[in-house]
């Protein structure tokens, strides 16, 4: 069995990756931002690969406090890549989970490929990019970074998007009306993010790669799916220019990974 060293184990995608893939896991759970735990924890277990999930997410909480997200992001991946790079038997392989935030925001329906335009929205994509550029600098492992576009899953809380759109609609005692929905994203189910991530393993991908469906998601659209379960009124008020996020993955399906069918309602997101 594949002996697989992860970080951010407990988040929502690192207890799925956990759940769906057939790997011996061996679990950091201390703080990522403690060189001393971190070169600890390296030497005292043998991986033959490694996925790196750790970080302050999402954009609501990284804004908050960015110093913080600032530590755990970069800092926590420097700390990672360098004990890493020191271990005699280093792991064959490492996935790292970076963001579409990382790219320019379109305002036309257009799919970013991986040599779209950098220009990260906010400061979360800002840290995930130069944690980017650690791995590419530094790191003595073959690398694998997976930019990963929108996901949901039932266990997210807000102040993700979906969580906290639901939590509105659902506890509202009248009509309510939402704002700033005119945007389109490209949210994939959590179980497509696993499957691409083993795929990637197997093919020993070097490099970075988009993670998306190349679906569009209206958000408002999602909004009125929402309501219409929990039988609520809502209007909706647009007051920025709608704008677009959505993946061109042409490099990963080459690869044989196939998200799932394309389906407009609440089941597709869980």
């Amino acid at each position: 069995m594949i002996k697989c060293g992860i970080t951010g184990a407990r988040g929502v995608l690192g207890k799925k990756i956990r759940k769906n893939l057939p790997y011996k896991f061996y679990i950091f759970n201390k703080d990522i931002t403690n060189k001393k735990e971190v070169k600890k924890w390296i030497d005292k277990n043998e991986f033959d690969i490694f996925i790196h999930l750790a970080a302050k997410v999402p954009v609501k909480t990284v804004n908050k406090n960015y110093k913080k997200a600032y530590k755990v992001n970069v800092d926590g991946t420097l700390n990672l890549i360098n004990s890493l790079n020191k271990k005699k038997n280093k792991p064959k392989w490492l996935f790292y989970a970076s963001t579409s935030h990382v790219y320019k925001i379109n305002y036309k329906p257009t799919k970013i490929t991986e040599k779209g335009i950098i220009k990260p929205q906010n400061k979360y994509g800002k840290t995930k990019l130069i944690a980017e550029k650690i791995l590419i600098n530094k790191s003595n492992i073959k690398y694998c970074i997976g930019r990963i576009f929108s996901f949901t899953d039932k266990r997210q809380k807000p102040p993700y998007v979906i969580p906290s759109i639901t939590k509105k609609i659902k506890f509202s005692k009248k009509v309510i009306t939402l704002h700033n929905l005119n945007h389109y994203r490209d949210f994939l189910n959590i179980k497509d993010i696993t499957s691409a991530i083993d795929i990637l393993r197997k093919n020993e991908a070097m490099g970075i790669y988009n993670i998306g469906t190349g679906y569009q998601f209206n958000l408002r659209t999602i909004a009125e799916l929402i309501a219409k379960k929990f039988k609520k009124k809502i209007n909706f008020s647009t007051s920025k220019k709608t704008t677009f996020l959505i993946s061109n993955s042409n490099k990963l399906l080459k690869l044989n990974w196939k998200p799932r069918r394309y389906n407009m309602n609440l089941k597709y997101f869980y």
